[in-house]
């Protein structure tokens, strides 16, 4: 999609690049020829041309009255006054320091004639006038003068707008036209050639004019600003980013070069001169910053360059200030050293596009390619030396420059976008790699961890059988050896050696962390001893929650504390029943051992070996032990296990079985 969108940006920046380069200056109605005009020069004082401006800004603003001129203000009346006029008129600038009597004015007249007969409704226009302003009177014969159109004196030529005025039907009479273009003497002036002709054939030539001179600067000037502010934004953002901000200023800077575009100059003298020192000051800034933007697209340092640019721009807006005395048209020398920065600057880009060889940089290249010679030809326009008649191109260019400026933008935004993938997927691979080898690592660690609980199962196995299973055979073993032991007590013993034996295979089943399946598993075990011995199994066990910790070691421990429970109520309790019960405390849930035995009393008990291994057991789970027995009642053994168990500390002190005369209820 960028590269679509960089596309079609860089053909529209070629089609404006062509049709910018090849934009031939228009002029008037092909079909029609330029009016034949004469021409007298009257001089003047300027206290003159006031009386004269006011005169008609009067006839002008009061109505439609004849107007009536005094002779000393009057347009010459003798033909020997007046002489064939070759058009466009042109004086090009001279220094101002060379300008005699500056009080001096010189009234340029220019005068036409509309042939009599004709009905349809005319126009004259004229392509661009250079001068103080311009003033369009008609007449008949032996008739005194109209005024058409006035112009107060605000050296309204630097907009160059093209001239259009409606003019009156000749009638059967005729009419003269006449232009009043007052000067300074010896100052630059341009007036250029006059067209008459009806006005459906000179409008749509006017309008295109009046577009290309006064519109189109307005419309780009009013783009720029937008960009400009966005620009801003987008810096303020991205600080590390600085070519936002100088696209920014230029932007602004081109703005303020073309604001006699849309704001009127104030009509204070002083005000006025600072008003055009700062638009003609201006545009060195928008070249510099132009230059500045275009060199960040460059691998290359241009220190000493800029260095040199920024004093030449600088020695432009110094030399341009509106107080100093000046001994040459600082105007043109200005615009000339704005030049030379251009083109020293557009050398460089040049070097710098043919030596890296990137896009951007050969798009700014060409861009500089196309502006600097139109900005030489505006400043031939200005100074008067050639094209008197042409439009103004500089700002026009400024949508060529806008669209190489963004292209290159867009082409750095989509080089970094594409440097960001290529780096993303070198990470990704990178990333692969560390996964591959971070999962066979632990694959290993599985592998060890697995031998490693193997190896601690298989040590608490051994350790297991060898003080259970394997003391209760060796001391069976000495006593029989020693003839302690008869068939029955070696039977005996022999059994609880099984029942061992099947409790720690039991312990080795996966139970799922099932509690009810693991004493179920018991009972299936301990059941047929149990019936031998004679005592009733009842079987009061509920579902029970799944304990997360229960583990084989865990469920060994279990089954032993169980089994000592059961195997005091075979051997001393002399029960005629034994009761599991299981219930579901929410925090905890309890393992409950009855019978109705004998029982003991529990202050004069000794606490014997198989108590202290119960206790022992019960605080490995975490759990609690409870004993509660009276005489002749009977026993109860209660294991409270948490749902939760948390890790023991190693400070952590048993608390010792709780202990207890007489039980009630389950």
């Amino acid at each position: 999609m960028i590269a679509l969108l960089r596309q079609l940006l860089l053909l529209c920046w070629l089609a404006a690049l062509v049709g910018g380069g090849a934009q031939a200056q228009p002029t008037a109605n092909r079909n029609a020829a330029p009016a034949v005009v004469e021409r007298a020069v009257s001089h003047w004082t300027r206290a003159q041309v006031s009386t004269w401006s006011a005169l008609l800004q009067r006839h002008s603003s009061e109505g439609p009255d004849l107007l009536e001129l005094p002779p000393d203000l009057a347009p010459p009346e003798a033909a020997a006054q007046w002489s064939p006029a070759l058009l466009p008129d042109v004086r090009a600038r001279v220094p101002t320091a060379q300008a005699q009597a500056p009080d001096q004015v010189e009234l340029r007249w220019y005068r036409t004639q509309l042939p009599a007969g004709s009905h349809a409704p005319l126009a004259l226009y004229g392509p661009r006038f250079v001068g103080l302003s311009v003033s369009v009177l008609a007449r008949g014969p032996g008739e005194p003068w109209r005024v058409l159109l006035h112009h107060q004196s605000q050296e309204r030529d630097r907009r160059a707008l093209p001239l259009w005025v409606p003019l009156p039907t000749a009638g059967e009479t005729g009419q003269e036209i006449l232009l009043a273009v007052p000067v300074a003497a010896s100052g630059s002036f341009a007036v250029p050639r006059l067209w008459v002709a009806p006005k459906d054939e000179l409008l749509p030539e006017w309008e295109f004019r009046y577009w290309m001179q006064h519109t189109a600067p307005q419309a780009i000037s009013l783009t720029l600003a937008v960009l400009a502010m966005f620009a801003l934004l987008m810096w303020m953002q991205h600080r590390a980013e600085t070519s936002y901000l100088l696209f920014s200023l230029a932007a602004f800077g081109w703005v303020a070069r073309n604001l006699h575009h849309y704001i009127d100059p104030p009509t204070q003298a002083t005000l006025r001169a600072w008003y055009w020192w700062m638009t003609d000051a201006s545009l060195g800034w928008v070249l510099f910053l132009a230059l500045l933007y275009s060199l960040r697209f460059a691998k290359a340092s241009s220190k000493t360059l800029i260095s040199v640019l920024f004093a030449g721009v600088l020695l432009e807006t110094l030399l341009n200030l509106p107080f100093w005395v000046r001994q040459a048209d600082t105007l043109v020398l200005a615009y000339a050293i704005t030049a030379v920065v251009g083109f020293v600057g557009a050398a460089r880009l040049l070097q710098l596009a043919w030596r890296e060889r990137r896009e951007e940089l050969v798009v700014m290249t060409v861009t500089w390619g196309l502006c600097l010679p139109l900005g030489v030809h505006d400043l031939c326009v200005l100074a008067g030396w050639a094209w008197a008649e042409h439009v103004y191109l500089m700002p026009a260019t400024a949508l060529v420059v806008v669209l190489g400026f963004f292209y290159a933008v867009l082409r750095r935004y989509a080089g970094k976008v594409e440097e960001a993938m290529f780096e993303n997927s070198q990470l990704q691979i990178s990333l692969d790699v560390q996964v591959d080898a971070y999962q066979v690592q632990n694959e290993r660690l599985r592998e060890a961890e697995r031998q490693q609980a193997l190896l601690i199962e298989r040590q608490r196995l051994m350790a297991d059988m060898h003080d259970g299973l394997g003391s209760s055979l060796l001391s069976a073993l000495v006593a029989v050896e020693q003839g302690n032991m008869n068939q029955e007590q070696v039977t005996e013993v022999l059994r609880e050696c099984v029942d061992d034996l099947r409790l720690v295979i039991d312990s080795l089943e996966p139970v799922g962390h099932d509690l009810v399946s693991l004493l179920a598993t018991m009972r299936y075990r301990l059941g047929k001893r149990l019936q031998l011995s004679g005592l009733k199994l009842e079987w009061d066990v509920h579902d029970l929650p799944a304990l997360p910790w229960l583990e084989p070691p865990d469920a060994l421990h279990v089954l032993r504390l169980l089994q000592e429970a059961l195997n005091n109520i075979v051997k001393h309790a002399h029960a005629r029943r034994v009761r599991f019960v299981t219930r579901d405390h929410s925090s905890y849930v309890e393992i409950r051992v009855e019978d109705d035995g004998n029982g003991f009393d529990i202050e004069t008990v000794r606490h014997g070996r198989g108590l202290k291994s119960q206790i022992k057991r019960a605080k490995k789970l975490g759990g609690k032990l409870r004993v509660e027995s009276s005489v002749g009642v009977g026993t109860r053994v209660s294991l409270r296990l948490p749902l939760e168990r948390a890790a023991a500390r190693p400070d952590q002190q048993d608390p010792g079985p709780s202990l207890h005369s007489g039980f009630t209820g389950q």
